[in-house]
């Protein structure tokens, strides 16, 4: 059986239709890749359009600054992603004379591009003979080839099987067809296996059980922590700071406040963090309500007061503003933030 013939046969009738597919455009692979890492399709495709129409080439990437580019990402998260972008177009323009490197060492030197990144984005765009391997193409490699669980020998079994049968002709193509059949056929539960062009050499489905191919890894439990932040008022005016870049969430925009530690009522720890981040003594009125939001490794519950101060002026080394409910829209917040703005918009924002 040919294994890359008949992939590449059921890639051209199946594969999904994306604005970010079959076009000669490195930066849009690129930028499509950096925001499909730990993203679903459908939730990038209005994100990618987005962004393109504000930011039609990497040019203009460089040319922006980090707030508006943040701004354009806000809700995409793993914020982290787009600050690196934006660096990384910089050194394209700067460094590039503009263009994007076709040499994978060139362009894996770019922050924020992994190998991942790297082989998709070479494969893609510059037609180079380079594998990729995210959870999806590993999974159904590893049915094929029968390899259950996931040690290093596995892993370059897989790696090296990929790079013997990637067609040198049609390289991205063939990448994105084992995405696709990972995504929509070798689904790592109840996989369509009567449906997959590959079926006949599949070990895994031979089995009995292709399911159990990889061997899944046992999740640990996430953390929660209870978080209280303060929406300080001075007049018609609430403070906000700035993240520190090197922190989750780095760029964005907040309410000062931070996690409750044992022992602590979400007033207390309200009156700590603001003191500790702003050198202020707030007085705590009513609380706005709570909003719970899970992040990749932990989830929280933020607690939002309405606070005010008498005559003292915050003290923070971060960035910061005052500013009014209408200006919301000028600043990227975090997702929860933006869920705290909901409650704040349907029972009013008045103390």
């Amino acid at each position: 059986m040919l294994f890359k013939e008949n992939i590449l046969s059921w890639y051209e009738t199946h594969k999904r239709i994306l604005p970010f597919r079959d076009i000669q455009n490195p930066y849009y692979t690129w930028l499509s890749e950096i925001m499909l890492q730990q993203t679903q399709v459908d939730t990038v495709i209005p994100y990618f359009e987005k962004w393109i129409k504000t930011f039609p080439t990497l040019n203009d990437v460089a040319l922006a600054s980090q707030h508006d580019v943040l701004k354009q990402w806000e809700g995409l998260g793993y914020y982290s992603r787009c600050r690196n972008f934006h660096k990384a177009a910089h050194i394209v323009m700067n460094e590039h004379d503009g263009i994007i490197p076709s040499n994978y060492d060139k362009f894996l030197s770019l922050p924020g591009v992994g190998p991942y990144t790297a082989a998709a984005v070479m494969s893609i765009a510059f037609n180079k003979p380079i594998p990729t391997i995210d959870g999806n193409i590993r999974r159904v490699t590893s049915r094929i080839l029968g390899r259950k669980k996931m040690r290093q020998n596995a892993q370059a079994r897989i790696k090296n099987y990929l790079q013997i049968e990637i067609d040198p002709l049609r390289p991205g193509d063939f990448n994105q067809a084992l995405m696709d059949l990972g995504s929509s056929i070798c689904t790592p539960t109840k996989p369509k296996c009567n449906q997959c062009p590959v079926n006949e050499i599949c070990i895994a489905l031979g089995s009995g059980n292709p399911e159990s191919y990889p061997e899944k890894m046992k999740k640990k439990k996430s953390p929660h922590y209870n978080v209280a932040a303060g929406l300080i008022w001075d007049r018609d005016k609430f403070f906000i700071q700035k993240r520190s870049e090197k922190s989750l969430l780095g760029g964005l925009w907040e309410f000062p406040g931070g996690k409750v530690e044992k022992g602590e009522s979400l007033k207390m720890a309200l009156k700590r963090e603001i003191f500790e981040e702003c050198k202020i003594k707030p007085t705590i009125h009513r609380k706005v309500g709570v909003v719970k939001h899970v992040f990749s490794h932990f989830s929280i519950e933020m607690n939002l007061f309405h606070c005010s101060i008498n005559g003292e002026k915050p003290k923070t080394d971060l960035p910061s503003q005052w500013i009014k409910p209408n200006e919301i829209a000028q600043y990227p917040f975090p997702a929860a933030n933006h869920k705290l703005f909901k409650i704040l918009d349907q029972d009013g924002w008045n103390i």
